[in-house]
C-alpha cells in the first residue's frame, strides 16, 4: 500500500516535472519566434495560455497512463498543481497576488486542462 501510495507521488512529480519541462522549451520557441519575426507582442498572453494548455495536457496524459485509472482525477490533480506552482513562483519572482477573474479562468482552464488530457492519457492504452 505505501509503495503504490509512494509510486503514485513519484508519477505527479514527474508529470508536473515534464509539463514544467515541455513548457520552459515552447517560451524559448515562442521567444525566438517574437524576436525574429514580426509578431506582435499583443499575441503573449493567448502564446503563454496555449502553452500552458499543452503542457498541462501533455503531463496529465503521461500521468494518466502511468495510473491507468482515474485519469480525469489524476489529469486534474496535475492541472491544478502546475497553476499552483505556476502561482508560487508567480508571488516570489514577479508580483503580489492578486485574486481577480483573470486568477479564476487560468485555474479552471487549468483543471479542465487537466482533466481532459487525464482522460486521453486513460484512453490511450
Amino acid at each position: 500500500m505505501k509503495t503504490n501510495i509512494l509510486n503514485h507521488g513519484i508519477n505527479v512529480l514527474k508529470s508536473i516535472l515534464l509539463a514544467f519541462t515541455l513548457s520552459i522549451i515552447l517560451l524559448l520557441i515562442v521567444t525566438l519566434l517574437l524576436t525574429f519575426t514580426p509578431i506582435k507582442e499583443d499575441t503573449i498572453p493567448l502564446l503563454t495560455t496555449a502553452i500552458m494548455i499543452i503542457s498541462i495536457a501533455v503531463g496529465s496524459i503521461y500521468m494518466a497512463i502511468k495510473a491507468e485509472e482515474k485519469g480525469w482525477l489524476n489529469g486534474g490533480i496535475v492541472g491544478i498543481l502546475y497553476f499552483l506552482i505556476l502561482l508560487i513562483l508567480n508571488y516570489l519572482f514577479i508580483k503580489p497576488f492578486i485574486f481577480d477573474i483573470y486568477t479564476i479562468g487560468k485555474f479552471f482552464i487549468s483543471l479542465a486542462s487537466g482533466v481532459i488530457g487525464g482522460m486521453i492519457g486513460v484512453n490511450i492504452k
